[in-house]
């Protein structure tokens, strides 16, 4: 059954009243909370984030040393042949899009933006296989520009589970979050959601007992949701 216009609002205004105390106890869990791929430029940080979809972080960072020795600029990864790219890249799955998709992107950063990754979301989003979380994560960690909340699958599932939003979409639940979530709080709080993901709220045994949260989280679509925190 459709949800009211009543009920909308009263969980949104339930939503809004819980966020201040989830900011607080995830700022406290995670005071340092960062991206966990390894890279030492913003170009560095887009190859990985593109290397990252359907794959860990861990992954990804015991593929990108050599990849980052090789090929040290855009200009190198433009002009790199395509199964080269795909063999070095190939234990990160979905190898041939990503190479096709990151040799057509850093040749547009050649021809259009002189080598350099751009700082705004309408120019990243200009580059093939980039979309929203790519380019939030690259301007909130390369450039420290609030542009959007990255919604990746820990920030989608605990998003729900913590009933700031019902959105069946990345895109609708970032759109959700940034209604709840105060702009200066945006890139640290999805670093501090994808730790959290990563370390209690799993996706098929969530640590509820030990959840800094657990006290202010409704545990929306937690079968075997546990008590108060031990």
């Amino acid at each position: 059954m459709p949800r009211s216009a009543s009920d909308q609002e009263k969980e949104v205004k339930s939503a809004k009243g819980r966020v201040p105390q989830i900011i607080e106890d995830l700022r406290k869990e995670y005071p340092a909370a960062e991206c966990a791929l390894n890279h030492k430029n913003p170009l560095e940080l887009l190859i990985a984030t593109m290397l990252s979809a359907q794959c860990t972080d861990v992954r990804v960072n015991m593929v990108t040393p050599d990849l980052f020795k090789r090929y040290t600029s855009a200009s190198d990864f433009a002009d790199a042949s395509q199964a080269d790219l795909e063999t070095m890249i190939r234990s990160t799955g979905f190898f041939r899009n990503k190479a096709k998709n990151i040799k057509a992107a850093c040749q547009r950063l050649v021809t259009e933006f002189q080598g350099e990754v751009p700082k705004t979301m309408e120019e990243l989003l200009s580059l093939p296989g980039v979309a929203r979380k790519t380019a939030n994560v690259v301007l909130g960690t390369a450039y420290g520009i609030a542009s959007g909340i990255v919604v990746d699958t820990h920030v989608f599932r605990i998003a729900h589970r913590l009933g700031l939003t019902r959105a069946k979409t990345p895109e609708n639940v970032e759109v959700d979050l940034l209604k709840l979530i105060p702009q200066a709080e945006w890139i640290d709080f999805s670093h501090r959601l994808i730790h959290h993901g990563r370390r209690v709220c799993m996706a098929r045994n969530p640590q509820c007992p030990r959840c800094v949260v657990n006290e202010v989280c409704p545990k929306v679509g937690v079968k075997k949701a546990v008590g108060s925190r031990q």
